[in-house]
């Protein structure tokens, strides 16, 4: 299993991001699009996990006790050295203590978090290949900066297994869990 924890998004947030996506997706474009089912925001990626270690960090997940978490989109914004178009997410102070939460129960199973900050975003597109530097010009081009995404909360998060393949990766989720009273 290749495993990450993440939080799903609101369907008008998705009906947004489609939008933005068909006025920026062209034909033979050099660029690989994420789903629209694939879309979401993740907290901490775990990688390739034993059966022992999953039931591990559903056991842990399961003790995480946080609040429901607004989420904002704020724009877009690209990772250059990875050739990636993103959403870019609002951190608030519900998300940050979720992502901590995540983190402290990950590591009871043995996860290492990852050094770098934590920067919540939705990733839309990567730029493949040999041809990828100009491909992404191209995109950054035609991006608008400041786009509008409708505000949600965020009720659960979820643990998702993830598969890859030649079109790019497909995500099922494993486990829910709920955010805020329960």
């Amino acid at each position: 299993m290749r495993l990450f924890v993440g939080i799903p998004l609101a369907q008008e947030v998705i009906d947004a991001l489609e939008r933005l996506v068909r006025s920026l997706r062209s034909e033979g474009d050099g660029l690989r699009w994420a789903s629209p089912e694939s879309w979401h925001i993740t907290l901490q990626f775990l990688g390739e996990t034993s059966a022992e270690k999953h039931a591990c960090v559903v056991a842990r997940l399961r003790d995480v006790r946080a609040p429901k978490v607004p989420v904002q989109l704020n724009g877009t914004g690209f990772f250059d050295r990875a050739g990636v178009l993103f959403a870019g997410v609002s951190v608030s102070a519900e998300m940050v203590e979720l992502e901590k939460q995540v983190l402290a129960a990950t590591a009871k199973c043995g996860f290492v978090a990852e050094d770098r900050p934590f920067h919540p975003h939705v990733t839309l597109a990567r730029a493949k290949g040999d041809n990828r530097m100009p491909a992404l010009r191209r995109l950054k081009q035609r991006a608008k900066k400041s786009v509008g995404f409708p505000a949600f909360t965020a009720t659960e998060f979820r643990l998702y297994d993830a598969f890859l393949g030649a079109g790019g990766s497909r995500y099922e989720v494993r486990e829910r869990f709920p955010l805020g009273d329960r």
